[in-house]
């Protein structure tokens, strides 16, 4: 179980106070995939974050009673100095997981092929989202965080091979994923929520959170 009690969070611009957060209180039991929807600007990217454990609250706490994956698409974690080969053994070293498998399952989803081999810092945006969602999936948690959705890649073999896998994955662990689309949502979660100006919405469904997001941003 994921939980959120009395959580803020706020930055400054330089001219006046930004609230991502505002005393927002919510969980996600395992086994109940959640989708949150959220305009650009208002805070997705940080909320994420701040699930991950990758930001700290202004007040308030964060539990994490499971195994929480690194968001979609965050690189932190490797060092671009190095292959794709090299930072997926590391990481599996990391986990407690058989480097042999975890290197292997990425050098088979990502379909880099001579380029596995190669530097990260030498990788397009798509190659190294291709290499994050790759290794993402090869670590075995409780709960994915998704930001945005799929990795920007244009490779439609693997966008068709990484899709496969995260909707088998759905049957068996819990997703949270954050967009400002709700098409997106749709794929992955039930229920969902809206945040907006600091406050989250909760919803047991992904068309009632739909119906104030709609007319948030369109009325």
């Amino acid at each position: 179980m994921l939980e959120f009690d009395n959580v803020s969070k706020s930055f400054w611009t330089g001219s006046h106070r930004k609230v991502i957060l505002d005393r927002v209180s919510f969980r996600v039991e395992l086994g109940k995939s959640l989708g949150v929807l959220a305009p650009n600007g208002t805070g997705k990217t940080t909320l994420v974050n701040m699930i991950a454990g990758l930001e700290k609250p202004d007040e308030g706490e964060i539990r994490r009673n499971c195994n929480i994956s690194f968001p979609l698409g965050f690189m932190g974690g490797v060092v671009g100095r190095v292959s794709a080969m090299e930072n997926s053994r590391y990481i599996a070293k990391l986990y407690g997981l058989d480097p042999d498998y975890v290197e292997a399952y990425c050098r088979w989803l990502c379909g880099l092929g001579e380029y596995f081999d190669q530097p990260l810092g030498t990788y397009s945006s798509g190659m190294r989202a291709r290499f994050s969602f790759a290794l993402m999936l090869a670590l075995d948690f409780d709960i994915y965080l998704i930001d945005e959705g799929m990795p920007g890649s244009t490779d439609v073999e693997f966008n068709k091979r990484a899709g496969s896998i995260l909707e088998e994955r759905l049957r068996t662990t819990t997703i949270i994923i954050v967009s400002h689309q709700p098409d997106i949502l749709e794929k992955f979660a039930r229920q969902a929520a809206v945040l907006l100006d600091g406050h989250l919405h909760m919803f047991d469904t992904l068309e009632e959170a739909k119906q104030l997001y709609d007319y948030e941003t369109q009325g």
